[in-house]
């Protein structure tokens, strides 16, 4: 007999924050295991004392050992203490991939406090908007990175953030307030763990940001279950483990990356490679150089590196594992990437902030075929649940509806409660914003955003359809598909194309392909623009939203 759900209510977080609770689940999920009633630190304190010379991350020729890392974790720990901070107080860290947002991560586990990742390449803009929003009473920066003094923009937002006490500068010299440098505060005593704050496993442990694609970035809760709960699940069904090692080009301040490089080094065993600026060619040999054997990212890291690794033919060898997710994945570039490297098993998986890892993809050889078609198997306990876009009753299995999930990984809600009204059903499903089709069973494919959907002459048409089988094309190195208004039509398809280096592509021949490929024509695209790049997330996800005003403004001038 199935257990009752039981009703939804509000819990009072440390830092003030109301997040959403359903006290049968969480008992659900505590008695079935997926919640444990620990946090990572309780990991990291065994880990590193069972075996504290074990390499957790590299970057570049440095090397962080799990006992150097606990290590200056406990420094770190004890400034936060005597900087006043409490739980629930907010830390952010708007650092490249470098070893030492791992470092501040678990020292803010260890005190309580929230961690909140701003992506390196954030402005005065993103960066002021976040920190006032959540109130971060701390921020970690890098002094110059990539030609930008993140010192001096932080010097000129001060004033208007008055709870931002503190700002550290990691690799740099402290700003003109004196204030401490990383060297300085690791060259403190490690802190007395009688003095670190019993924590709790269902409080608030991260406010990330998403990136804005469909109004203004929205802050993310997630708590220690909530978190630990899908790193764990991937490492189990990867089988992850300490002979692995994982080369992550994600930026640290994206889910994923912080995943990867953060916790899941403490929860398998396995080492993470870190790289701050991404490179293709680099990035291989720093897979070859480390003998990586899984690694993941969004489209554009998979196509560039397969590019880079034409000529190369060993230099994926050691992969056993590559996971593709995090913006529009074709089937074709995984049939790609498998073909050229078969003893490497790659996959498509889908996920989201809010909804980490809804589905890991394919663990088994034999599903390869499922890995390049679909976006992954839903696995219990992650529920999905395919509806009307417009009635919200359950479509038939093979139909497009729109994606609702649920499970022990899915966020405590926004940080403002007004963004939580139209984003969960009574019953807990979150909308993923996302259109899809459950086939095979179990196995879910994306066949679009919600917010993406061109509506031409009352018909309703996918891009990522249309994406999909364009990507195949030898000319088309990538290409983004957005409605432009027509005065005729409401609205067509408006097709963004990377070309292929040396190649070129126009409308008749986009025409002539598709038509080979099946589509019905009222689908293909009535404008197209050649581009040297589409505007993009830091995590690689194409700003579609970008490119509708881009669209619009076309429209204007025709």
């Amino acid at each position: 007999m199935s257990r009752p759900d039981g009703t939804w209510t509000t819990k009072t977080d440390p830092g003030g924050w109301q997040t959403r609770w359903n006290e049968a689940l969480a008992r659900r999920w505590l008695d079935e295991g997926h919640w444990r009633p620990a946090t990572l630190v309780d990991t990291a304190r065994a880990a590193a004392a069972a075996a504290p010379d074990h390499v957790l991350l590299i970057e570049g020729k440095e090397r962080l050992t799990r006992g150097q890392a606990w290590d200056q974790a406990l420094r770190l720990a004890g400034y936060f203490l005597d900087s006043g901070l409490v739980p629930g107080d907010v830390v952010s860290f708007q650092l490249p991939n470098w070893i030492e947002a791992a470092v501040v991560a678990l020292a803010a586990r260890m005190t309580g406090l929230i961690i909140n990742p701003i992506p390196p390449i954030y402005r005065e803009s993103e960066l002021a908007y976040i920190l006032q929003d959540c109130g971060s009473r701390m921020i970690f920066i890098p002094g110059l990175f990539r030609r930008h003094d993140h010192r001096a923009m932080l010097e000129g937002l001060r004033s208007a953030l008055p709870r931002l006490a503190q700002v550290v500068v990691v690799r740099g010299e402290s700003g003109s307030r004196g204030e401490p440098t990383w060297e300085s505060l690791l060259a403190r005593r490690p802190v007395d763990e009688a003095r670190l704050p019993q924590v709790d496993p269902g409080a608030v442990l991260i406010a990330m940001y998403t990136s804005g694609t469909t109004g203004r970035p929205k802050g993310v809760l997630h708590t220690h279950f909530t978190y630990d709960h899908r790193v764990r699940a991937m490492a189990d069904v990867w089988s992850i483990g300490a002979g692995d090692r994982v080369f992550m080009p994600s930026p640290v301040t994206h889910i994923t990356g912080a995943i990867w490089a953060v916790d899941m080094p403490w929860v398998s065993g396995a080492a993470a490679i870190l790289m701050d600026v991404w490179s293709a060619e680099e990035g291989i040999d720093c897979i070859r150089e480390n003998g990586c054997t899984i690694s993941g990212g969004a489209t554009p890291f998979l196509q560039q590196m397969l590019d880079a690794a034409a000529s190369r033919p060993d230099a994926l060898a050691s992969l056993r594992l590559f996971f593709c997710g995090g913006t529009t994945v074709s089937p074709d570039l995984i049939r790609r990437a498998s073909l050229a490297f078969p003893d490497c098993l790659f996959f498509r998986c889908y996920g989201s902030t809010e909804m980490i890892s809804a589905t890991l993809g394919i663990n088994d050889r034999a599903q390869a075929d499922l890995g390049a078609e679909t976006d992954g198997e839903i696995v219990y306990p992650v529920e999905i649940r395919l509806v009307d876009a417009v009635s919200d009753e359950p479509v038939a299995d093979g139909e497009e509806g729109e994606i609702l999930a649920r499970g022990p990984g899915l966020f405590v809600g926004y940080i403002h409660g007004d963004d939580n009204a139209d984003a969960f059903l009574a019953d807990g499903f979150f909308r993923m914003g996302d259109l899809g089709r459950r086939v095979h069973g179990d196995y879910i494919v994306i066949t679009g955003r919600k917010k993406d959907i061109i509506i031409r002459s009352g018909e309703n048409i996918s891009p990522k359809e249309v994406e999909d089988a364009l990507s195949s094309h030898p000319a088309v190195a990538e290409v983004a598909i957005v409605a432009m208004p027509s005065a005729r039509t409401g609205e067509i398809g408006c097709a963004f194309v990377i070309p292929r280096d040396g190649a070129t592509i126009d409308l008749p021949e986009i025409a002539r392909f598709l038509d080979g490929a099946g589509l019905a024509r009222q689908k293909f695209p009535e404008h197209l623009v050649l581009v040297d790049d589409l505007p993009r997330v830091p995590s690689g996800k194409v700003r579609k939203d970008l490119l509708r005003q881009q669209a619009r403004a076309i429209a204007e001038h025709r």
